[in-house]
């Protein structure tokens, strides 16, 4: 941590992590989606199939320096980054995310604010 490489380091590890162990949840049908931003994953699974806390379970025991914490839906919905996604009948709808510490301030182009 710290260093200029470290996030490429990370990034080819979870890659390695990505295609030895989630590829085969995908293959099998057990995940539908499996989307990744940087540390932040969104997996959409076939409750039939499998459950949150297999997942969990499963992803915390792959490496012992590898902390997987799940948030799962509430009400059908779930924030992921800056989006909140509705799972409705057969779609997903999309809306903005604001965390309850926004104050949606913004500074006046004038300002003697650096740019910077």
């Amino acid at each position: 941590m710290g260093l200029p490489i470290s996030g490429t380091v990370a990034e080819v590890y979870l890659q390695y992590v990505e295609s030895t162990h989630i590829k085969q949840w995908w293959e099998t049908g057990e995940i539908s989606l499996y989307k990744r931003y940087v540390n932040d994953i969104l997996i959409i699974y076939e409750s039939q199939k499998i459950n949150n806390n297999i997942i969990e379970q499963k992803i915390n025991t792959t490496d012992n320096n590898i902390e997987f914490n799940m948030t799962t839906e509430e009400n059908n919905a779930i924030d992921y980054l800056d989006l909140t996604l509705n799972r409705q009948r057969n779609k997903i709808e999309l809306s903005i995310h604001r965390k309850p510490t926004s104050t949606d301030t913004t500074i006046h182009y004038k300002s003697n604010h650096p740019y910077e």
